[in-house]
């Protein structure tokens, strides 16, 4: 059986147990014609780059598949018939990832390595001469001499 990863998108306005609603109902889609859905991963209501049926943000689900492409078709005929849905991308893929997808490993702004501080502690230009009014510093005056 092929392996797939499944992206939709619902409407903002339907609430977060009628998006699991609908992923079980489409699980059943996939189950009835041979297939299984091997993860479901909800990555909450994020803003879409732009505006898609008059809506500006939507509820993202992956699901990583391994069906026979019957069922997927079936599964995306479906999800076209259906208001709530926005869009969906279904990409076939060699292997299944395990791992949380990147969407779901979140980076802290802590994490990352401290950028030098504010650009007034730098210390004056050495670029340029020293301006008469400014000044002068034990850094620029050596560097004068």
């Amino acid at each position: 059986m092929a392996l797939y990863e499944h992206v939709l998108l619902a409407r903002q306005d339907v609430s977060a147990q009628q998006v699991e609603a609908l992923v079980e109902q489409f699980k059943g889609v996939i189950e009835a014609n041979g297939g299984a859905i091997r993860k479901v991963e909800y990555w909450g209501v994020k803003s879409l780059g732009y505006r898609i049926r008059k809506n500006r943000k939507a509820h993202y689900t992956l699901l990583n598949i391994e069906a026979p492409s019957a069922a997927v078709l079936e599964m995306e005929r479906q999800m076209r018939i259906n208001e709530d849905i926005l869009r969906f991308l279904t990409v076939k893929v060699e292997e299944l990832e395990e791992a949380p997808s990147a969407m779901l490993q979140k980076r802290d702004r802590d994490d990352r390595p401290e950028r030098g501080g504010d650009r007034f502690d730098r210390g004056p230009r050495r670029d340029r001469p020293r301006r008469e009014d400014e000044p002068a510093t034990t850094e620029t005056a050596e560097a004068e001499a």
